[in-house]
């Protein structure tokens, strides 16, 4: 007689992508893999990592919440699994409401694994009140299927214990933990110089409202191996497309705008893959910014970091993880990276990591789950299997208009117009079938309506100036 083998677990993770999912930056762009923001994938890829066992398969269900899923879900998988980061707050209310909706209609545990609250660096949770109720209704579905909810930091612990929630763990974000127990940093060089490699990283909120802009002016006029790492899709659509629909991108103040220095010295990066982020930054002396997960991928690659907190979300995370940061807020316009790297101490980062997992795992445990690190190889094949992947380059500034610069971007667009000709030609043939006689496609303007334009102008619109600087004979 010989033993049954145990059937594996299927965990489904709220992510915008598997870690093993290869697109190209323009289906990257286009779907929206990272759900705005670059630093989602970084904490996602870890409860990736974290959650793969021998016992246990984890499959991404994508960013958007589609409570008409709940069955599908149910009758598929065994557990949901939700990394989280600062969902309550004001913006992410609707969001929010989906997701509850769903768990509403699961009959599986969900675990919430770190969530935090938005406020601003003083605590204060009156902004937040508008949207209690939706918040306690999402706690409260949570609570009905797992043991605990786990939290990122102080704030969001006090926050939803002040409407009479007991069962809450802080217990930071997955990201901190990709790599296991141990941690281990060092600084470089005992200063830094005019040649030091120095990442640095920052909102438009940051750059607007808070004068990171002259600190990030300051340090590009004094360290030539200066680098910006972009995290938001709009600043990854400047980059690879020159332009955005979204408003906020005309911030000229930002280095991923066409116009600022650093886009024109090609002194810009974004990353669609934590795994290629990563290991880039391995080559750099310091990382600084107000991006928590700009700089907690910096300090995995062993890298030296200091954030500039500017709300709640990144000065909780920063206080219960020990990385060092100040607040932007009380950081001169004229400070200078090599003051913060000076200062940097990272005893209590790397002296209370090992007890920090073991609080993570522990609430994993409570609530049901197996991490690699205790039940499985420590995440080796998940590893050797990113290894194997052919992962896109790094989106950089189109500051060059060569053939191979421009060919990706020319395929896309022209696999593109033919999907949506296609689409529009069956569009066209089913009104037509209904009696609404010959269609043509009009949108609105300041003026009244007009003929949409066509595809091509539309995308000659885009890369014009390029094409015509690439096909202008010598001189």
């Amino acid at each position: 007689m010989t033993d049954e083998p145990t059937p594996q677990r299927r965990i489904l993770l709220r992510s915008g992508k598997s870690p093993f999912d290869v697109a190209s930056l323009e289906q990257s762009l286009d779907r929206d893999v990272f759900a705005t923001n670059a630093g989602n994938l970084i904490f996602s890829d870890a409860a990736h990592k974290i959650l793969t066992t021998p016992r246990a398969a984890v499959f991404s269900n994508g960013i958007r919440t589609d409570p008409s899923a709940a069955a599908r879900i149910n009758e598929e998988f065994d557990v949901f699994v939700v990394p989280l980061a600062n969902a309550f707050r004001p913006t992410f209310e609707r969001p929010l409401r989906r997701m509850t909706q769903l768990i509403k209609k699961l009959r599986i545990p969900v675990v919430v694994l770190g969530v935090g609250a938005q406020a601003d660096l003083q605590y204060n949770a009156s902004r937040l009140k508008p949207m209690e109720a939706t918040v306690r209704e999402f706690v409260t579905q949570v609570l009905n299927r797992s043991a605990s909810i786990g939290v990122r930091g102080e704030f969001t612990e006090q926050y939803l214990k002040s409407m009479g929630f007991r069962d809450v763990e802080v217990i930071g974000c997955p990201s901190m933990f990709m790599n296991g127990e141990t941690f281990s940093l060092e600084k470089k060089a005992e200063s830094l110089t005019a040649e030091s490699r120095i990442s640095v990283n920052g909102s438009h909120s940051a750059v607007r409202s808070h004068g990171l802009d002259a600190i990030i002016r300051q340090a590009h006029e004094r360290y030539p191996h200066l680098r910006f790492v972009g995290q938001n899709l709009l600043e990854a659509q400047l980059l690879h497309w020159r332009e955005t629909s979204n408003l906020i991108g005309a911030q000229t103040s930002m280095p991923t705008h066409p116009s600022h220095p650093m886009y024109r010295e090609g002194k810009v990066r974004l990353y669609v893959d934590p795994a290629t982020w990563i290991e880039e930054l391995r080559a750099f002396d310091f990382s600084f910014g107000s991006r928590i997960h700009g700089n907690i991928a910096a300090l995995l690659a062993g890298v030296p970091s200091t954030v500039l907190c500017s709300d709640s979300r990144t000065l909780e995370l920063c206080r219960y993880f020990g990385i060092p940061h100040r607040k932007i807020s009380e950081t001169p316009a004229n400070t200078d990276p090599a003051e913060l790297y000076e200062a940097a101490d990272f005893g209590e980062l790397v002296n209370g990591h090992k007890e920090r997992f073991l609080r993570f795992t522990g609430f994993m445990e409570r609530n049901g789950l197996e991490n690699t690190f205790h039940h499985g190889d420590s995440g080796k094949a998940f590893d050797a299997q990113m290894s194997k992947l052919a992962l896109p380059p790094a989106v950089r500034p189109w500051t060059e208009s060569d053939p191979d610069s421009l060919s990706s971007r020319f395929s896309w667009m022209q696999s593109r117009m033919d999907e949506l000709a296609a689409q529009n030609a069956v569009l066209r043939g089913q009104l037509e079938k209904k009696g609404a006689g010959p269609v043509r496609l009009r949108v609105q303007t300041s003026e009244g309506t007009a003929a949409r334009p066509s595809a091509y102008r539309r995308a000659r619109r885009v890369v014009g100036g390029p094409v015509r600087k690439l096909l202008r004979p010598e001189q």
